[in-house]
């Protein structure tokens, strides 16, 4: 490329910045730019993505852990493109044969008797839908959540969640009660009569990914059967296979009776998430149908999508490669706190997540941009802004990993 052509092309990459600062936030723009990731988001394949340029990254956000199997997975595309071709969004408030098998798939794809469904289109949404289940199912109103959880946007769900914005919005949902992580005393005296449900992610992916320890999570089981409460266990990131097991609770040898899942039902293919559940709380649902509306929810589309993604998830069983390449990244990042102490604080993870800490979240963004500049695009944590989180898609190859790993020496060298 000639120099007149790059100073052409640089003018024009420049243009379309502003534009996006005039059309979208330009707090947005600014953080994107402090992240080094002031590029458009171009073609994707696999565990990469590209810009404008052509110029190829790793994707260790993968749509906050959407893209499980992959970007543009080639066997799902195929799947969208013949269903949309046949039939349409269907009705959320009809049945449908694509609404029934996926209810079959799922109680057939899910560890433990959460025989029942209903899908929805975003994380929060199926957390609000848990959230209103718990609440008339058991006819209290009380629920009780841990410090350091992140759980979507909407209103049962940014209640919950630990966010730093909360006074922007006014009153939020009353009677949510928030307890330490981990704190089984806290637990046990907050836990009662009074409450509808304990809720939780078995692994904070935006707090440092911290995780519950499996005599906590196993506990609280026991303490939510022995006062009626029902137990919610979001896994819309660590679920389908991110934490090296289909979904994390099975580590735990603990079953929820309410379980949120995210958009990697689809693959990150489709706008697709929803609620599992157990046949017990179906009763509410037969005395209160079309308790929770959602015009796009169960759309047909996606569910013959998602059936094709859990019967990919079988075929290649991604966990497994989860378990044994997320060991190696894990113990690979380990290795580069160990030569920069000072610059790296602590690194956790389990599966393929990994999340490093830094003094900072300048620090970690200026860590972000270096990252940008070795090809590695990753992001900071939702709550935990000072560390940096990896989740590349679940079906990376180990010269991707040696790739990532060489990107993490690079830039914690020039941090």
């Amino acid at each position: 490329m000639t120099t007149a052509t790059m100073a052409s092309t640089n003018k024009q990459i420049n243009a379309q910045w502003d534009r996006a600062r005039n059309l979208f936030s330009s707090a947005l723009v600014d953080r994107l730019e402090s992240r080094g990731a002031a590029f458009w988001e171009d073609k994707r394949e696999g565990s990469r993505i590209f810009d404008e340029n052509g110029e190829g990254r790793i994707d260790c956000y993968s749509g906050a852990g959407s893209y499980n199997l992959g970007r543009k997975n080639r066997v799902l595309l195929t799947e969208l493109r013949t269903a949309a071709n046949e039939i349409d969004q269907g009705n959320f408030v009809m049945i449908s044969e694509e609404k029934a098998l996926l209810g079959k798939r799922l109680d057939e794809f899910l560890p433990g008797n959460l025989e029942c469904v209903l899908p929805g289109v975003v994380r929060g949404e199926g957390m609000d839908a848990a959230c209103k289940l718990a609440r008339g199912y058991t006819g209290r109103a009380e629920l009780i959540t841990v410090d350091g959880g992140w759980y979507g946007q909407t209103g049962f769900a940014m209640t919950l969640s630990q966010r730093d914005d909360k006074d922007l919005y006014g009153s939020l949902i009353p009677e949510i009660k928030t307890i330490p992580f981990g704190d089984i005393k806290a637990a046990k005296k907050a836990i009662s009569r009074r409450t509808a449900a304990f809720i939780l992610e078995p692994v904070q992916v935006e707090n440092h990914c911290r995780s519950a320890a499996m005599e906590y999570l196993r506990e609280v089981r026991k303490l939510c059967r022995k006062k009626g409460a029902l137990l919610v266990l979001d896994e819309t990131q660590t679920g389908f296979g991110r934490t090296g097991s289909k979904f994390a609770y099975e580590q735990y040898a603990v079953i929820p009776d309410i379980l949120v899942y995210g958009e990697a039902i689809t693959g990150g293919v489709f706008p697709m998430t929803g609620i599992a559940f157990t046949r017990t709380l179906k009763s509410f649902f037969d005395a209160h149908p079309l308790i929770h509306m959602c015009t796009f929810g169960g759309h047909d589309v996606g569910c013959r999508v998602a059936i094709r993604a859990m019967d990919e998830y079988d075929r290649l069983k991604p966990w497994q490669n989860a378990l044994l390449l997320g060991e190696k990244l894990l113990d690979a990042t380990k290795a580069v706190m160990k030569k920069y102490p000072g610059k790296i604080k602590s690194v956790n993870g389990v599966g393929l997540l990994v999340s490093l800490e830094f003094k900072d979240r300048i620090d970690s963004h200026a860590f972000c941009a270096l990252l940008c500049k070795n090809g590695v695009f990753a992001s900071p944590g939702e709550v935990a802004r000072q560390c940096v989180v990896l989740r590349p898609s679940l079906l990376v190859t180990i010269d991707e990993i040696d790739a990532i790993v060489k990107a993490l020496y690079k830039a914690a060298g020039l941090l």
